[in-house]
């Protein structure tokens, strides 16, 4: 874990993990044992449970202390920016660099080409 910070409607983190352990097993673990944690500790009232969604991003690790201090500055950064806005940016930025990287891994095979 390098960094958390919990915003009132979701949480930011970033961790490292093996590339044997995929994003959504990895989500699951983090959520099961965070439930568990608040609910057995009673930090909240009722039942806590973690909504059925989730996103995740990865960053180089020449990234890491961006990516640490922005996380960190989560308080002062939703004063500019509500979380929808931010979600909204996220999307945009990594489904063009997934289409970016789709088009030239295609480009690169050949799968392109007139027949494929």
């Amino acid at each position: 874990m390098y960094a958390i910070y919990a915003n009132p409607e979701h949480v930011h983190f970033l961790v490292s993990r093996s590339p044997a352990m995929d994003e959504e097993r990895l989500a699951g673990i983090i959520a099961s044992s965070s439930s568990r944690f608040i609910n057995e500790n009673k930090l909240c009232i009722g039942n806590f449970q973690w909504q059925m969604t989730c996103s995740a991003f990865s960053v180089s690790k020449r990234e890491v202390d961006k990516v640490c201090k922005y996380i960190l500055d989560q308080k002062t950064h939703h004063h500019k920016q509500t979380f929808e806005e931010e979600y909204q940016t996220f999307l945009k930025f990594y489904l063009q660099t997934l289409k970016t990287h789709i088009t030239r891994d295609l480009k690169n095979s050949g799968a392109n080409k007139v027949g494929d």
